[in-house]
């Protein structure tokens, strides 16, 4: 039986954790197809010595295509990378719902299209790794981040149920929970709130004080001497696809580890208790 394919597709490398992700595999050698809604975003990683694909986790034939083409240049894509995704922040009530569907077919549903994707051949050849780009936010929730931390919650449980299904297949399954970590992926937070959300109403002081948290944090706030920048997540991924048996998940950065730990610490009520310091509690003025 002829060696597998190790080839690795990261999905989201226009910017952060994908492209370094993508370049630092690249520098070590690994076959990598680096992928973005726009490929022209990718020019630098291709320089570097990536191969680069057009990619939209939100649309089935673009999918199809990205993986075919890495099956009839490799034989199978070896490792996926399940990196794109994004955060959508406001309260619950005040986030559309289209805006709602958008965050789970990036964050949720794309991974899981592109996971039955690649299987078929990994099974095939007997040899895969499947990285799942979760968060610190999986495993406790922010107010105002209801929606984007419910995709990371479905992330966690997905992947938790796939590695057990694969595993007989000579198929490993990593989540990858990252804390904070110096990107553009604030901002984008930010503007999805102030850009979609209603800025009257019930919850504009919550919504704007959220906003303005959430900024802090990633800028200046006290938790962001405790994250550290893109290369840091890519090193854990390097980690992981290259050990013989990789850990099911990897904490990266210490503010994940602090806050995870404060959140079992705290249990429900105390967690709550907290969260009213950082945060207007609509409807209690």
């Amino acid at each position: 039986m002829p060696d597998p394919s190790k080839a690795v597709l990261v999905t989201g490398c226009s910017s952060g954790i994908g492209r370094a992700t993508a370049e630092r595999l690249a520098t070590l050698g690994w076959t990598v197809y680096a992928t973005a809604r726009t490929p022209e975003t990718l020019g630098a990683l291709e320089s570097a010595g990536c191969r680069t694909l057009a990619l939209d986790v939100t649309g089935e034939a673009s999918m199809r295509a990205a993986v075919r083409a890495v099956e009839e240049a490799e034989g199978a894509v070896g490792v996926l990378v399940n990196n794109a995704g994004y955060s959508q922040s406001g309260a619950i009530e005040s986030v559309p719902m289209e805006r709602v569907r958008a965050q789970f077919e990036t964050n949720v549903f794309g991974l899981v299209s592109m996971t039955q994707l690649v299987l078929p051949k990994m099974r095939e050849q007997r040899w895969g790794k499947i990285v799942n780009l979760s968060s610190m936010g999986g495993r406790f929730t922010f107010p105002g981040g209801g929606f984007y931390h419910a995709t990371k919650y479905a992330v966690e449980a997905i992947s938790d149920a796939l590695r057990f299904e694969v595993r007989g297949f000579g198929i490993d399954v990593v989540i990858v929970e990252p804390g904070l970590i110096r990107t553009s992926f604030g901002e984008a937070a930010v503007h999805g709130m102030t850009g979609e959300v209603p800025s009257d109403g019930p919850y504009a002081d919550f919504n704007a004080r959220v906003a303005q948290a959430t900024a802090g944090v990633y800028e200046n706030g006290a938790l962001a001497r405790f994250g550290g920048p893109p290369g840091s997540v890519a090193k854990v991924i390097e980690r992981a696809i290259s050990a013989r048996r990789p850990r099911p998940r990897y904490l990266v950065t210490p503010s994940a580890r602090v806050l995870i730990a404060q959140r079992k610490l705290l249990r429900d009520r105390g967690w709550d208790a907290a969260m009213r310091r950082q945060f207007p509690q609509p409807g209690s003025s």
